[in-house]
Order: C-alpha cells, then structure tokens, then sequence
C-alpha cells in the first residue's frame, strides 16, 4: 500500500532499537538505518509527553543539513511515565531492579513520539499507553534482569518478554506503543507526509 505512495521517497531510520527496524519490516517498508549519537538530555521542566517529543527530535538534529529533497527521516523516543516522573532507559542492574520495583502493583504511562523530518517540514506524532503490572516478587525482578538484560528498553522491560507474560494484567491504549513505536500512527502520519 505505501510502497506506491513512497516510490520515490529514501525512508532513514534514526534508530538502533530492533523492534523499530520489525515494525517498517512488517509494513513491507524499504528503508536505511543511519544513527548519529546525542546526548537524550532534556529540560526538567519538561512532562509527559513533552519529554519524549523533544527527544524525537532532538535525534533529528544532526540529519538536519545532510537531508536530501527525497528523504523521509524516522527518529523516535519512547519514556514510561509513573507518578509525575519519566523513568527512562537504565544503566546497571541496581538501576534495572529499582525501576520495576517502583512499576511493581501500579499504573503507569508508556509514551512514545515519533518524528517525521524532510527538507520542508517536520510532523511529530504521540501516543500514551496506560499499563498496570501485578505485584511483583523480588525474584521475578531479578530473574527478569538477569536473563533480559533490559538496559535498551524505557522503564526496564519489554511487554513482549517474559516480565510482559507473567506481570502485566491490563493495558489501555496500543500494545505497539508499549513496544516503542505506535505503528498505527506512523502509517497515518506516512501518507499524510
């Protein structure tokens, strides 16, 4: 469906995340990665959704002057919002252990942006999640980390793992959101751009 309507158009993916790469696979999207790194730092007064479309496009940035008339750039960020505070992406296993801890028997937000840049515009488009995860035990955390690993993932898990399976009781909103990129929305934006 949208190979026609983008024939003539180089899709760039500003993204190492393997679930980004799935997705455009799944629409049957031809396209290339590029990343350029940045520094995911944002302005604390920042909330909700705010945080995660300024770092959509803040990860456009540095294509900004390479792009070409042509092009479709793709960058994306994705937070899980709890109780007023974004918690992204952690670092160690300590960090990866109190980030689920503080998830564990609650409600909390899985929001991701997505940036659609070319030469004449920019669209951003959002989409929020409401997830609850079960109360979990100390020994699922620490299986979950060990064996997972979650240190690329925005709240220290991936619904579509294990801690998914055994821990989280409802969602409200697209379960694609909650894997970091609401494709529903991004094809929509597609042929809008």
């Amino acid at each position: 469906m949208l190979q026609k309507l983008l024939q003539n158009r180089r899709l760039i993916l500003a993204s190492k995340s393997p679930r980004r790469s799935f997705f455009l696979k799944e629409l049957h999207l031809d396209f290339e990665t590029c990343v350029k790194e940045v520094d995911e730092i944002y302005p604390l007064h920042l909330k909700g959704k705010e945080i995660s479309e300024y770092l959509a496009i803040l990860k456009a940035t540095p294509f900004k002057l390479q792009l070409q008339p042509q092009d479709i750039l793709i960058t994306a960020d994705t937070i899980v919002w709890l109780e007023g505070k974004a918690l992204g992406k952690p670092k160690t296993k300590n960090e990866a252990f109190k980030m689920l801890t503080s998830l564990s028997g609650k409600k909390h937000e899985v929001i991701s942006s997505i940036a659609l840049t070319t030469i004449a515009k920019q669209m951003i488009i959002s989409d929020i999640t409401e997830v609850k995860f079960k109360k979990l035990s100390k020994d699922e955390i620490n299986f979950y980390v060990d064996t997972f690993k979650p240190f690329d993932k925005a709240g220290s898990y991936g619904i579509q793992e294990w801690i998914g399976y055994i821990g989280i009781e409802k969602i409200k909103g697209s379960y694609f959101n909650v894997m970091g990129f609401p494709v529903q929305k991004f094809y929509k934006a597609l042929h809008e751009i």
